[in-house]
């Protein structure tokens, strides 16, 4: 699929981004060119020093730029094929408190990077999206939502001329990445006792090679305006905590500003436009610009029942404390010092 191609991952600097990256260049050992925008100079100078990549440095190039910059992003996308957005500002309380930055980044940011995909010849652009954008409430979610809404809507405003398809991945808590959870506890464990905002508190969970391996499907299977989910596993936040660190006391510090209690990525609003694929769960477009009749012919799916929803709560699927343990030791302890 990439092979002779050129893609472009926004926040590509992020811990999505690097693996993703490395993930094109040993799939795709033909793959044209990698463009690693970001904001972090230090960032993208570490990367560039980085064994693992030095190998690859003809085909990489990086560009400085944010994505509120819509002039910078129209000039990186130039020549472009594909492009993975997942520059975003993620932490909930930060964008509780800066709520305008959080908004200027992901959704004035979300509109430029459309613009700029219809500027250019760009052929498909996939979105990172969260579970917060389902119902939201937070700061946070509301505009990842907003994001959404736009990349979805972005179909529609192409015109007829323009060969180019925009969706969108929506998953949950990716573990281990910069700034979760399980890093944090890993951190605090040193003091004997970790904080827990919530006895009862559940999340989706999902790895880095997971989430790399939806957007990757996206890019190679979207038709346009599609939402895709992942079936995966919740977990129960006290059980994570236990496979982190067992001989830790837990203290409940209460909820954050703008956290829920338990995270969806299906609401039963949904339902009515959601089908089964499978692997992922689809939420279609509202006024596609192709036959859903055929789409779920090509795809064998089928749509769900009416009032599903999908909630980390009610999930059928959950992780033990010894699965939880299995899958940090595989994909974060290997990766983080300690």
């Amino acid at each position: 699929m990439l092979n002779g191609k050129k893609i472009l991952i926004t926040g590509g600097t992020g811990s999505f981004g690097q693996e993703c990256i490395k993930t094109i260049l040993l799939r795709y050992p033909d793959v044209k060119r990698v463009v690693i925008f970001s904001r972090d100079e230090l960032k993208q100078f570490d990367m560039s020093e980085d064994d693992f990549f030095k190998k690859y440095d003809p085909k990489l190039r990086f560009f400085i730029g944010d994505v509120r910059d819509v002039e910078r992003l129209k000039r990186a996308f130039e020549g472009v094929d594909y492009v993975i957005h997942a520059a975003a500002l993620k932490q909930v309380p930060a964008a509780e408190y800066n709520p305008f930055e959080c908004i200027k980044t992901n959704v004035l940011g979300a509109q430029n990077v459309i613009e700029a995909a219809l500027a250019n010849q760009v052929k498909k652009v996939v979105a990172l999206s969260t579970d917060k954008a389902a119902a939201p409430v937070n700061l946070y979610g509301a505009t990842k939502l907003c994001s959404d809404k736009l990349f979805v809507a972005a179909n529609n405003m192409k015109g007829a001329l323009r060969d180019i398809s925009f969706s969108v991945v929506r998953y949950g808590n990716v573990l281990g990445s910069r700034g979760s959870v399980v890093p944090y506890f890993m951190k605090k464990q040193k003091e004997g006792v970790l904080p827990i905002t919530d006895m009862e508190m559940t999340r989706f969970s999902i790895t880095l090679e997971q989430g790399i391996e939806m957007a990757m499907y996206a890019l190679n299977h979207a038709w346009g305006g599609e939402i895709f989910i992942p079936k995966i596993a919740s977990y129960k936040i006290d059980v994570l905590a236990k496979a982190v660190a067992p001989h830790c006391k837990l203290q409940v510090i209460g909820i954050r500003p703008g956290e829920k209690l338990h995270e969806e990525m299906i609401t039963s609003s949904d339902s009515l436009n959601t089908v089964d694929c499978g692997k992922y769960y689809v939420i279609l477009p509202g006024t596609p610009a192709w036959s859903i009749p055929k789409y779920l012919e090509a795809f064998k799916a089928k749509y769900v029942e009416k009032g599903f929803q999908y909630s980390s709560d009610k999930n059928t699927e959950w992780h033990t404390c010894e699965e939880l343990q299995s899958l940090i030791k595989q994909h974060v302890y290997s990766k983080t010092e300690v």
